[in-house]
């Protein structure tokens, strides 16, 4: 997929990796929507950006502000062509300990934000794809998804390939990348010493990564046709501990 003069949607594109996403496609010569809750840091960066950016406040886990942020990249010239998903949080809590069980609340919001979210962005985006005029490829879109290195170590990845299996006969790719610890939000509220302490335990590069490495490979898969149906890790070997 040529990122130049494509229509993207970004969700979670007003800080982290989808803002380094967001401003990767863009420099590529994209026209980016940006979808995010954080409604002045996103219109903030859509000011920066400038020409071929706007922004949408967008709650992943409501359909309908979701439907509004997939019409407008598909309004835009040539389409909705690429969907990237980065909208997700983050809880650290054990599943019994001193302080009780577990609360199921707090569960219960992040699988409706990053499990039934992605999937309201993937199912809006791809009925919005298969709108588009095909390319001579037959490709008419790519979604990525993003997941976590956490879901090798027991949740929950496997939403990719049945997707990309579905939607292989109208030509849209269905890609996940699976980051490790990355320097993003997420991580901000940590004290430094924390923060270079997960960094460390990286094999190798031993830090934190990069959002901006994380956009690399967003605009990778949308330009290589081959790549459909995986789940990439981008962890510098990581692997995550017992505890």
């Amino acid at each position: 997929m040529e990122i130049d003069g494509s229509g993207v949607l970004v969700t979670g594109g007003a800080s982290g990796l989808g803002q380094a996403t967001a401003r990767r496609l863009h420099q590529a010569g994209a026209r980016v929507v940006i979808a995010d809750l954080n409604e002045p840091a996103g219109r903030s960066l859509a000011q920066e950006l400038g020409e071929r950016a706007s922004f949408l406040r967008t709650d992943v886990t409501d359909p309908a502000t979701v439907r509004a942020a997939v019409d407008s990249a598909a309004a835009l010239p040539g389409g909705l062509r690429i969907s990237i998903c980065c909208a997700g949080i983050g809880w650290g809590e054990r599943v019994a300990g001193k302080r009780g069980p577990h609360q199921p609340e707090t569960f219960e919001t992040v699988v409706r934000v990053n499990l039934i979210g992605t999937f309201n962005v993937l199912r809006l985006a791809a009925a919005a794809m298969l709108e588009n005029r095909p390319a001579e490829s037959r490709e008419r879109g790519v979604c990525i998804n993003t997941a976590s290195i956490a879901a090798f170590d027991g949740q929950i990845v496997g939403m990719t390939l049945p997707a990309a299996r579905d939607l292989a006969a109208a030509g849209i790719r269905v890609c996940a990348i699976a980051p490790g610890t990355f320097d993003t939000p997420l991580l901000s509220g940590l004290p430094e010493p924390a923060r270079q302490a997960l960094g460390e335990a990286v094999p190798f590069p031993s830090r934190l990564g990069r959002p901006e490495e994380f956009a690399a490979l967003a605009a990778h898969i949308v330009e290589n046709e081959m790549l459909n149906g995986e789940v990439i890790r981008l962890d510098g070997a990581l692997r995550m501990p017992p505890r």
